[in-house]
């Protein structure tokens, strides 16, 4: 496995990251698992039994915010693309049958390169900003058709987005879910009538929203407000000062809002159990996993219509008419007027979906092919 996000320090920085650890795992059962990730440092690691990590060298923030664009970054992009490549090739030696990489770029373009060496086959595991970030500049998207096309497999996380990936790499893409382990025990109810306890769970960053979330905040009326008894906003990255700053506001405003920063596995998880409604404020996106945690903790969410989260989120809360303040305005106000608890059947037939161990059946199913 190939990847450029995975857990780090655990602190809930690696976001999608977290998804790549609990699959090896999973996968370790049926075998021994290589898993070719960023680190502090190069260096070999024993993750769990099973599961051997070779580690390349990465910056502390995640690698998606290194941009060719910027002079600063370009030693540790450089420095990045060979290590990532060094370590897949170490990692594939010996008995490696197949790599699997996570994403598309670069982990894919390593993937490529060590199985055409060792004469193997590899499948890749496409994200939202591989295609509709990535594939909007042209070598990008011909470094990334390239990755598709010569795959065994390909797999995308959205059925729209396995589309859009198909058509640009006129090669097949299929829909695979990605989600994390859930190992919360005894799951309470969310409350079923107000004032109730909103969640935003994930990156600081524009592609999230959590800035039109707080403009769709400041945008309630005191009525509105005595149906919330808390709204937290955990996480963290770019747009930190900025989410601080306009929380600061509301708090002053006698608004019961919080701000806390990147929370582990199991601190997310408890968060969000102690929620009634999770927010997915994104402007760009897939199935982010923070909709399948909240499907497997039981509670209902509110979300913007883009992706696949209008058709996944119509029987499990409510989605928002567009990606505005005002929409989304309009949305929560619609979500404090509901009962959470109207929600839980539709939950119940949804996240059946949503299942690890379904997931790594598939791609062990799967023909493990050679590199052309």
């Amino acid at each position: 496995m190939v990847t450029s996000s995975f857990p780090i320090k655990r602190d809930g920085s690696e976001a999608a990251g977290a998804f790549v650890a609990d699959l090896a795992e999973e996968l370790s059962a049926q075998g021994r698992v290589r898993v070719v990730a960023p680190g502090s440092q190069t260096l070999f690691e024993r993750w769990k039994e099973g599961v051997e990590i070779f580690r390349y060298a990465a910056p502390s923030r995640p690698l998606s915010l290194l941009h060719p664009w910027r002079p600063d970054d370009w030693p540790w992009l450089v420095r990045v693309l060979r290590g990532g490549l060094s370590a897949t090739r170490a990692a594939s030696r010996d008995d490696a049958r197949h790599i699997l990489a996570f994403w598309g770029l670069p982990g894919g373009e390593w993937a490529r390169r060590a199985a055409r060496e060792r004469g193997i086959g590899y499948s890749v595991w496409l994200l939202g900003s591989d295609v509709w970030s990535l594939g909007r500049v042209p070598l990008m998207r011909s470094l990334l058709a390239r990755v598709i096309r010569q795959a065994s497999r390909a797999y995308a996380d959205g059925h729209q987005l396995a589309a859009a990936a198909q058509h640009m790499a006129r090669a097949p893409v299929e829909f695979l879910p990605s989600t994390r382990r859930v190992d919360a025990a005894a799951v309470p109810p969310p409350r079923a009538q107000a004032p109730y306890r909103l969640l935003f769970l994930g990156r600081w960053h524009p592609n999230k929203g959590v800035d039109l979330l707080l403009d769709a905040l400041a945008l309630l009326e005191h009525d509105d407000w005595q149906q919330i008894e808390r709204v937290e906003i955990q996480g963290g990255g770019p747009l930190e000062a900025q989410v601080r700053e306009r929380v600061t506001a509301l708090r002053a405003a006698g608004h019961p809002v919080e701000a806390g920063h990147f929370l582990n596995k199991a601190e997310a998880e408890a968060a969000i159990m102690r929620a009634d409604w999770v927010l997915i404020p994104s402007r760009i996106e897939s199935i982010p996993l923070v909709f399948s945690d909240a499907l497997q903790i039981g509670r209902p969410v509110v979300c913007s219509p883009v992706g696949d989260l209008p058709t996944l989120a119509s029987n499990v809360g409510v989605v928002a008419r567009a990606v505005s303040a005002e929409a989304w305005r309009t949305a929560i106000r619609t979500a404090l007027r509901a009962s959470p608890i109207s929600y839980v059947q539709g939950i119940t037939e949804r996240r059946a979906m949503f299942s690890l161990a379904s997931i790594a059946q598939r791609i062990l199913r799967e023909p493990l092919g050679n590199c052309p």
